[in-house]
């Protein structure tokens, strides 16, 4: 089976790559431009320990590593990243949701 072809879905740089920026920013869009490229690090980071754990228990299968320490610790680390990036849209989604809900 072949998963190259799925692979470039997961990169968020081909998306913000071609995205041309104004020539002149406000301090509102420096504000959200800075809120975005935190959410993009945050996605990232949790990526990157998710591919870590995966590649530590695939060498702890394979016999390559004998610490079972180490697979777990890699877990724990993806898993408390996939929970804060996780909350952290959640919290996102309900300050959204209160800002449609107002009337002007």
């Amino acid at each position: 089976m072949d998963f190259t072809s799925i692979g470039a879905i997961n990169r968020i740089e081909d998306y913000t790559a071609s995205w041309e920026k104004p020539k002149e920013t406000t301090q509102k869009n420096t504000a959200f431009e800075s809120l975005f490229q935190s959410a993009l690090e945050m996605l990232r980071e949790t990526n990157n320990l998710t591919n870590a754990a995966r590649e530590e228990e695939l060498s702890y299968m394979m016999g390559f590593k004998n610490s079972t320490t180490d697979v777990q610790v890699a877990q724990t680390k993806a898993n408390m990243s996939l929970q804060y990036t996780v909350a952290v849209r959640n919290a996102v989604l309900d300050a959204y949701k209160e800002l449609m809900q107002l009337q002007f």
